[in-house]
């Protein structure tokens, strides 16, 4: 089958999940996503010891994965906030350049509960969610499809990364610009997009650094990894099965772009079955958030939480 062949046949089969951001103040984070965003929980999760594919970063101990969004993952790009007992913050490099998403009700909600907002475009606001992540919310009334539009990724050579993005993950280039340097790219038109940014710099992933996740067939899986083999790509977690007690085992390829932006393709069946919404999601994070005394004990021995 030619290249060109295998990338139609794929593309319609990839889709844009989530983005992993490390969090180190978990109720701020909730009340930005919730009452600022006025995204859901759509699933919180407690574990004991470090994930198998590092989704909680290079950390061993006690963590949370919470899943918040405008609705299912089956159809929604959501965001996977995950929680290091312990850390209290992390350092932020320059590789995540911003979420763009559109709601005039995120605005008006930002502008109640005194949340800050800058103006930078026309009916275009910027605001960071805690620690320190860009989000820009387009003024405009809330789609009934997903309001999440794209993804704002910085590179340090956009030529070099379009083609790892197009000619081995098989994204279509939507838009390019010039001026500004980016590339606009997409498996779907209805999807999430991600954004390309050149920083005429290196890349810096700090300690913050999160991931991009897109689901596939599960066949796919093996394919893809081959060939990032066979094109001496960095293969960050080789395929391997990741369980959730009581829930559906899912198949995972961690990889790496060019600038080390991680990257990971989830087989889609089994996806599917382990990211359905659960109706107590809210009351699992509120309890985790209640049962969590971490703060007052580091306050109590007169220490402060790590910095990552």
């Amino acid at each position: 089958m030619s290249r060109h062949h295998y990338l139609d046949r794929i593309v319609g089969s990839r889709r844009a999940l989530h983005f992993v951001f490390k969090v180190g103040d978990r109720s701020k984070t909730a009340t930005f996503y919730r009452d600022v965003l006025g995204m859901k929980i759509l699933r919180h999760e407690e574990f004991e010891e470090g994930c198998k594919a590092t989704c909680n970063g290079p950390y061993d101990g006690k963590w949370s994965k919470t899943m918040v969004g405008f609705g299912r993952e089956d159809d929604h790009f959501v965001a996977e906030l995950t929680y290091n007992y312990g850390v209290g913050e992390y350092h932020l490099g320059n590789d995540f350049l911003g979420l763009t998403l559109q709601s005039s009700k995120a605005v008006s909600n930002a502008k109640r509960l005194g949340w800050p907002l800058t103006e930078v475009g026309e009916a275009l606001y910027l605001t960071q969610a805690p620690g320190g992540y860009p989000f820009y919310i387009v003024d405009k009334e809330q789609p009934a499809s997903d309001p999440v539009q794209k993804v704002c990724l910085g590179v340090s050579d956009l030529q070099r990364s379009s083609h790892y993005w197009t000619t081995l993950l098989g994204m279509k280039v939507i838009e390019k610009n010039k001026e500004k340097k980016t590339v606009l790219m997409g498996f779907a038109d209805s999807q999430c997009k991600l954004e390309l940014q050149d920083i005429s710099g290196t890349v810096d992933h700090g300690t913050a650094f999160g991931r991009i996740a897109f689901s596939c067939p599960r066949e796919q899986l093996s394919d893809l990894e081959a060939l990032m083999k066979k094109e001496n790509q960095n293969i960050l977690t080789p395929l391997v099965s990741l369980d959730t007690p009581g829930k559906a085992t899912v198949e995972v390829v961690i990889l790496a772009d060019p600038d080390g932006h991680e990257i990971c393709f989830v087989g889609d069946e089994s996806f599917r079955q382990l990211s359905m919404v659960d109706p107590k999601g809210d009351e699992l994070l509120d309890k985790a958030m209640d049962e969590d005394k971490s703060d007052e004990w580091f306050a109590k021995h007169n220490r402060q939480k790590a910095a990552a």
